[in-house]
């Protein structure tokens, strides 16, 4: 196989789809039963085992027992930054001379009044103390009728401004966001819906709760890694070889990240304390190691692409070698990888535009500061993410040769393309090899494209 026939694959994965009845090799292929004669098969499906039952106790040994998370929520109480979030109405705003201004000095303030709908007041009208115009910039420009959120301290029956209720604008966006995806993927887009769901279930009801029991941060990360990726891999594209490899790249992917990220966290004396959230947490959890908990985002923030790396490099040499049985497994490894150079160089870029984006105020204030591009990069809050940037870029790369292998090593002599049995041995190439043969339980089939 040429390597430009990875460029047809690509298409063929975007838009091919099997209708007709299934063939004769299609009968004789149960891919499961491989995982008995092929020995790097083999030896995938037992580390992936591995992985999945050291993943289990991991969870029943840091599961959360909610303590840690109670004495949190009443530390940051006595500490005044835990308040209950109540929903209000704008009902006036009117700027007028503050109480404390002066004929020298006359100062403006703002003085808003507001419906709250929640709380022990619900449907009174309340008032929060009055905005300093010139000074106090952090609460928005208000009119008669926004919706907003009120911060509310029962002890001292205070309301003060939390932020504006945009609730309804990000449900309707999820909505719109969910049609999108099940009106492409159907099947396949609720299922990976379905992940994102458990995605969220795991980071707010296993890592936070747990970290805050006082279990370690790095191993309650990589704990939920672990979780996330086999439960999305499987949900989403089913239990499946081909799934399996990926699985087995990605956890691959995942060890070398973190054991860069990990030495070069310590080479660069990251501390954790880099961010206003970081200062704060020490109060309310005494315990907390930042420096680890900030190491173990880092390995979950590299998840998500690594997914899609792996997942795709998989099915591509599924497909070819659903298309060409006869294909040296040499040849697919480098057609693989000709695909997987084109797709790491788009996904290192995304990963350093994503982290850029979400700091461009924080860039803005590194420009005015006038400082050399190295004492830029010095600040650890910038270091942070340069470490996480190119650590997680790393295992992408490596994900690539590491999953490709697996999936050309582990779909060889699946089929004879003159017998079309099933076979142990690798093929050797041969131009008429007819094109009924196809490796199903690789190749996406059906709904899996649909």
């Amino acid at each position: 196989m040429e390597d430009s026939d990875a460029v047809a694959v690509v298409a063929t994965l975007m838009g091919h789809s099997h209708s007709h009845g299934p063939s004769e090799p299609e009968k004789l292929i149960d891919g499961w039963d491989r995982w008995s004669r092929d020995a790097t098969m083999r030896a995938t499906i037992i580390g992936v085992g591995v992985a999945a039952s050291l993943t289990i106790i991991g969870i029943v040994l840091l599961w959360p027992t909610g303590d840690g998370r109670a004495e949190a929520i009443a530390a940051g109480e006595q500490l005044g930054i835990v308040a209950e979030r109540l929903s209000a109405t704008v009902v006036d705003e009117v700027l007028g001379q503050c109480s404390y201004s002066t004929p020298d000095d006359i100062q403006l303030c703002r003085e808003i009044t507001f419906i709250v709908h929640e709380g022990p007041e619900a449907g009174a009208l309340v008032a929060i103390p009055p905005i300093n115009a010139r000074f106090d910039t952090s609460i928005p420009p208000l009119e008669a009728g926004d919706e907003v959120i009120l911060g509310y301290e029962d002890t001292t029956n205070y309301y003060f401004f939390a932020d504006l209720d945009r609730r309804s604008s990000l449900a309707w966006l999820t909505v719109v966001f969910a049609i999108f995806v099940i009106a492409l993927s159907r099947t396949r887009g609720v299922l990976a819906l379905a992940s994102m769901g458990i995605t969220v279930v795991v980071l707010l009801g296993f890592v936070a709760p747990s970290v805050l029991d006082g279990n370690d941060p790095l191993l309650v990360c990589i704990v939920a890694a672990a979780v996330i990726a086999i439960t999305s891999l499987y949900l989403t594209h089913g239990l499946s070889p081909t799934t399996t490899v990926a699985l087995a790249g990605t956890l691959a992917a995942l060890v070398l990240t973190l054991g860069l990220s990990y030495v070069f966290w310590e080479l660069a004396s990251i501390t954790g304390l880099g961010t206003e959230e970081a200062l704060l947490l020490p109060y309310v959890a005494a315990e907390l190691d930042l420096s680890k908990l900030l190491l173990g985002g880092a390995v979950i923030g590299a998840l998500g692409a690594l997914d899609d790396i792996t997942v795709t490099q998989a099915a591509t040499v599924a497909e070819m070698r659903r298309r060409d049985p006869s294909a040296p497994t040499s040849s697919l490894i480098t057609s693989g990888i000709v695909v997987g150079r084109e797709h790491i160089a788009a996904t290192v870029n995304t990963l350093l535009l994503a982290y850029a984006g979400a700091s461009m105020p924080l860039l803005l204030l590194f420009s005015i500061s006038d400082q050399p591009l190295d004492m830029v990069a010095n600040a650890e809050v910038i270091a942070v993410e340069i470490v996480r940037t190119l650590c997680g870029s790393i295992g992408l790369i490596a994900a690539v040769p590491v999953t490709t292998m697996l999936a050309a090593i582990a779909t060889r002599g699946a089929i004879d393309p003159h017998t079309h049995e099933l076979t142990d041995n690798e093929p050797t190439q041969s131009d008429d090899a007819p094109d009924l043969a196809r490796w199903e339980d690789f190749a996406p089939e059906g709904d899996d494209l649909s």
